[in-house]
């Protein structure tokens, strides 16, 4: 009996961690979890670094001693909702826009 009950408990023992190691706070589930969060952060690092990139070049377009002529041109006819005489506009249906 005493042999049996100590079978019994170490296999109580031995479950108890098995458990434990595959759903606990840093068992298999919990590193699944976090390589997929590692992942996603991952890609919205690589999205707001392209991002960072094509607005770094936008600024550098604009920077005083090298003034691109053309993105200088588009921005103020953005901003100041100015059209040329010789420019072309096409209307879109439903997108009406008021300043």
């Amino acid at each position: 009996m005493t042999v049996l009950g100590l079978y019994a408990l170490g296999a109580l023992f031995i479950g108890y961690f098995a458990v434990h190691a595959v759903s606990g706070n840093r068992g298999l589930k919990a590193k699944q979890e976090l390589d997929r969060q590692i992942i996603a952060l991952t890609q919205d690092l690589n999205e707001e670094t392209a991002a960072r990139k094509k607005w770094e070049h936008k600024v550098s377009l604009l920077q005083s001693d090298r003034i691109d002529p053309d993105m200088l041109d588009a921005l103020a006819r953005e901003s100041l909702a100015y059209a040329d005489p010789h420019d072309l506009i096409y209307a879109l249906p439903g997108k009406t826009q008021t300043r």
